[in-house]
């Protein structure tokens, strides 16, 4: 008869940080009796902590306060400036209380009044971005937001959320100064097979999580690969989305099946974006080590397909016809056959009745 697991073996939730401390991670501590050694997850540093540590050796060697260096850094994430824009004033006087909650040690838990949905995410991002925990309790029109600090906290940003959508705008002008000048040249295409895809003119304000579940689905048929999608670009209107496919079985699965099995996937996922509005268009790419796009598919040229195909089939089966009976008719010669009855012409309101019953537009 197996152990019962006793109150101590409960699984707690603790916190992990990478070695520099920037990255906190949260999860559940599975040591109990039995279970004496568990196996921890591991968080590594990423580029923003070599960028980070990079800038405090500098700060150090030039004798610079970071505290009070100023710089372009956005602490904020898109999303929230974006709701921040739609109601700046109430964004402000929500700022200035996350402040001093964060200032005043003693206060650990902040409850709002119910509210709406949009201002209820507004809350839950910002204080994502300043290292709080955020839920929200009960239902309908009795929803409301709870924060409240944990280990994940250190301070909040240095920055205010009307300092960087001044930034953000100034760097939006400058990329598209910069861009009216020399535009980028389109990379260097190789003969890579594909392993990936690029998903063009994303949704505006979409984000990464939302692409990913809106794809689920189609990308969960491919259970040999594993997907992940981030950000080429977010500039609009120059934003694109790579998603990268790794495949679990390396070993047994060559670059060539890998291009074939994404050939594959891909009209399912064009329909998926198309029917949800989640992006514009989808091509196969690919990326080498570093995650550097090079090689992406041409796109489709706009009129290929469609109306236009079944108007230029028909125009150059007209051309034929004609040129085929001016061959027929030799000088000196001449058939003679029996002339057929002309068919009665359909009213105007059949003619299109039969139009959209055949051509599909």
């Amino acid at each position: 008869m197996p152990a019962r697991m006793s109150a101590t073996d409960k699984p707690m939730k603790m916190f992990i940080a990478c070695p520099c401390g920037n990255h906190k991670k949260e999860f559940k501590c599975q040591a109990g009796s039995l279970n004496p050694e568990p196996v921890r997850p591991e968080q590594k540093c990423d580029d923003e902590c070599e960028r980070l540590d990079r800038n405090r050796r500098l700060a150090a060697a030039l004798n610079i306060d970071p505290a009070t260096h100023t710089n372009d850094h956005v602490p904020y994430s898109d999303n929230t400036l974006k709701l921040y824009k739609e109601f700046k004033t109430w964004g402000d006087l929500q700022e200035g209380q996350f402040r001093v909650f964060t200032a005043n040690q003693d206060e650990v838990r902040l409850r709002y009044e119910p509210m709406r949905n949009q201002s209820r995410q507004f809350l839950h991002l910002l204080a994502e971005d300043f290292g709080l925990e955020s839920k929200s309790d009960d239902h309908d029109a009795q929803r409301a937001v709870v924060v409240w600090k944990t280990d994940r906290f250190i301070s909040a940003p240095s920055k205010t959320l009307a300092q960087c959508v001044k930034i953000r705008a100034t760097q939006a002008a400058q990329a598209a100064a910069e861009a009216a000048i020399r535009p980028p040249s389109p990379p260097e295409m190789g003969s890579e097979p594909f392993n990936g895809f690029v998903l063009t003119t994303p949704r505006f304000g979409i984000t990464i999580e939302e692409i990913v579940t809106g794809l689920a689905t189609d990308l969960a048929t491919l259970s040999s690969f594993q997907f992940k999608a981030d950000f080429i670009t977010h500039i609009e209107p120059n934003d694109e989305v790579f998603i990268k496919a790794t495949a679990q079985y390396a070993a047994f699965l060559s670059s060539a099946s890998v291009e074939t099995s994404l050939t594959s996937l891909k009209p399912r996922l064009e329909q998926t974006l198309r029917r949800d509005k989640l992006a514009e268009g989808i091509l196969l790419c690919h990326a080498d080590a570093s995650g550097t796009i090079t090689r992406r598919e041409v796109p489709r040229r706009p009129g290929a397909g469609g109306w236009s195909a079944v108007a230029g089939r028909a125009s150059s089966w007209r051309t034929t016809s004609a040129a085929e009976e001016e061959a027929t008719k030799a000088p000196g010669r001449r058939f003679v056959g029996l002339k057929k009855k002309k068919p009665q012409q359909p009213e105007a309101g059949k003619v299109w009745a039969a139009l959209d019953g055949d051509v599909e537009c």
